[in-house]
């Protein structure tokens, strides 16, 4: 009978080869020891059957621990990142038969002595895999380097970094977001005004995917010759402090003529949609991201009027997988995840909030 892919075994191999089991095995992992007419012989076998190993069944037998570093912000003070443990942790859940274990590494997203101190606990701990995001792109290099040197791979999510060859990226495309955005703000907007991109409590100059954002923004109105008609402005602003933030608001406002709208390019649209409120401003449209609660009771209120979500849930849970796939399952594993660009109102919201 003629072996097909849906049955195939090693053993089955080494039947229609002529050799033995562990001869089989010696060929599939390239450990030597085979003559080169026997490999050749086991190698087209192999071929003609497209077979391909069961590491799932194997990864089940043995008692093998696979530790994963994760390497994220502290959630408790922002709950976006909340989303992202969910997911890693379902992804911990699942995987955790097959002997997947996940160590958290939390750090203040607003200071990179916190980002590197951590990122040396990964180091010193050398694990078997490791995901990140990267938010201080000057600080995040060195330790590719590094881990890129001990052999150790690391999937990155939410911001993009191309250097040092990670495994894989999952997120957003953030200069198709930027697009996106612009396209929302100029959607039902025909007279000429100013537009602000608003990146909150970030150094922009160390941050590559709100850079990306900005020029996302900026280009569609490049492109589609808008260009005369709306005047595009950028401000980073401090939200730290609610009586300083609402000072650098008020400067904005008396800085910009005819402000119509309000890109965020972060989680915090809520501050501006807070401010707008209180200071009884309803002609100004906010686009920002994210399904965190504050930025839901917003939406909800129509103070903000678009929301897009970066599913942060999804990111970690995916970043698991595609280590995993690579540590144990041997599979190919895409260098971009992207994913999708959802726009959420005030009318779709709950869909989003009840399959999260």
């Amino acid at each position: 009978m003629e072996l097909t892919n849906k049955l195939i075994r090693i053993k089955d191999i080494a039947v229609k080869a002529r050799v033995s089991t562990g001869t089989v095995d010696r060929v599939i992992h390239n450990r030597g020891g085979v003559s080169l007419k026997v490999k050749e012989r086991v190698l087209k076998i192999i071929k003609d059957t497209n077979y391909e190993p069961n590491y799932s069944a194997r990864a089940l037998g043995t008692k093998k621990t696979y530790v994963i570093a994760a390497l994220i912000p502290d959630y408790p003070s922002e709950s976006y990142w909340f989303e992202s443990k969910l997911g890693i942790e379902q992804a911990e859940k699942d995987l955790k038969q097959y002997g997947v274990i996940v160590s958290l590494f939390l750090f203040d997203q607003d200071d990179p002595g916190s980002y590197i101190e951590q990122a040396r606990r990964v180091s010193k701990l050398c694990p078997d895999g490791i995901i990140v995001s990267p938010l201080f792109y000057k600080e995040t290099l060195p330790f590719f380097e590094e881990w890129n040197t001990l052999k150790i791979p690391f999937v990155i999510f939410n911001t993009q970094i191309n250097e040092y060859n990670p495994l894989s990226y999952i997120g957003q495309d953030s200069y198709q977001s930027g697009l996106l955005a612009a396209s929302l703000m100029h959607y039902g907007q025909d007279d000429p005004c100013t537009l602000l991109v608003a990146h909150i409590n970030a150094d922009i100059s160390n941050s590559r995917h709100l850079i990306k954002k900005e020029q996302g923004f900026q280009n569609y109105f490049i492109q589609n010759n808008l260009s005369q008609k709306f005047t595009l402005n950028s401000v980073a602003l401090q939200g730290n402090d609610s009586s300083s933030f609402m000072k650098q608001m008020d400067d904005v406002l008396e800085k910009s003529d005819n402000l119509k709208g309000i890109y965020v390019t972060t989680s915090r649209s809520y501050m501006i949609a807070r401010y707008l409120e209180q200071r009884h401003i309803t002609s100004i449209k906010i686009i920002g991201y994210d399904l965190i609660p504050a930025n839901v009771h917003f939406l909800n209120k129509k103070i903000i009027s678009f929301l897009i979500n970066q599913n942060p849930k999804g990111q970690g849970y995916w970043s698991i997988h595609h280590l995993v796939d690579h540590l144990i399952f041997k599979k190919e594993v895409p260098e971009i995840k992207f994913l999708p660009l959802d726009v959420v109102t005030k009318e779709n919201v709950n869909y989003y909030l009840s399959n999260d």
